[in-house]
């Protein structure tokens, strides 16, 4: 499939700025196809890896089931919202990723993934805390990669102006 190209170019950011949006942030939507192909769009904490976005999700859902019938999926995380109310406008960056969404099978990608959520969500915990966590809670969760083809990242044009006076 043949993405878009970004209608205003100049407020494009550069895969390597979109990479790290996507790895500092905490939280961002996922956009897949629901129940009777209404968009489905649900908030979830991730992490960003190997150029892969990993959510952890409940045995059995919503979010599963629509994945199950479309495994093509969205996920935006908003890196700035600054409302500029004299301007009636947001000085705003995001990132957009497109891809195809795989449930984990193996046991040890599973476990590798949950691994770097909890360093990720609870830096201060052990290592010997959260491999027990990960022991007593892991066979409840199911992991969801979403594999990326596609990225876009678009920031306000001020911003691009900051940047490049």
């Amino acid at each position: 499939m043949e993405f878009r190209k970004m209608r205003r170019e100049r407020q494009e950011l550069a895969r390597e700025a979109c990479e790290e949006i996507l790895s500092r942030n905490t939280a961002g939507v996922l956009a897949v196809l629901g129940d009777g192909g209404y968009p489905y769009a649900v908030p979830l904490s991730y992490i960003y890896q190997d150029g892969a976005l990993y959510f952890h999700c409940a045995k059995e859902g919503h979010k599963l089931e629509a994945l199950q019938n479309c495994s093509k999926a969205s996920f935006c995380v908003v890196d700035q919202d600054e409302i500029v109310p004299e301007k009636y406008t947001t000085y705003f960056r995001s990132v957009i990723a497109f891809g195809q969404a795989t449930l984990l099978e193996e046991a040890g990608e599973v476990r590798n993934a949950l691994r770097a959520l909890g360093i990720k969500y609870a830096p201060m915990e052990s290592a010997q805390r959260l491999e027990s966590e990960i022991e007593q809670s892991g066979a409840r969760v199911n992991i969801i990669k979403l594999e990326i083809e596609h990225m876009t990242g678009k920031e306000a044009i001020e911003l691009v102006k900051r940047r490049n006076p």
